[in-house]
């Protein structure tokens, strides 16, 4: 790892959601709502987006723990931004404090993500 990735580092995505982001299992009468799932892909590629900043060749980050709370919907079509701030280092390991807010300023999640930091040869077995 290059030097400078410390804890209150910070980085923010923000996307327009998509109906494939949505929530499905409620049936088709339903209004479409930005799901769990995409919630959490969107924390996990805002905190990668910011470690990869600071990789080495060689080397990249994995997700090991997401602990994140979904707190109100948000309709498909709107936009949402995560934001995620390095709390934590614990050798190769990395502690982010993450929240989401869709574009009406709603809070819709909040919590923590980890991720480590791995040798790509060596993960991959070779």
């Amino acid at each position: 790892m290059k030097d400078g990735l410390e804890p209150g580092v910070s980085s923010e995505m923000t996307i327009t959601t998509t109906p494939e982001m949505g929530i499905t299992h409620l049936g088709p009468d339903a209004p479409s709502m930005f799901s769990t799932p995409a919630m959490i892909q969107l924390i996990e590629g805002t905190c990668l987006r910011l470690m990869s900043e600071y990789i080495e060749a060689g080397e990249q980050s994995v997700g090991y723990h997401v602990d994140v709370y979904h707190l109100a919907p948000t309709p498909v079509g709107k936009k949402v931004t995560a934001n995620a701030t390095l709390k934590k280092v614990d050798g190769r390991k990395y502690t982010f404090d993450v929240a989401c807010t869709n574009e009406d300023g709603v809070k819709i999640g909040e919590g923590i993500h980890e991720r480590a930091v791995i040798d790509i040869n060596r993960f991959a077995g070779g």
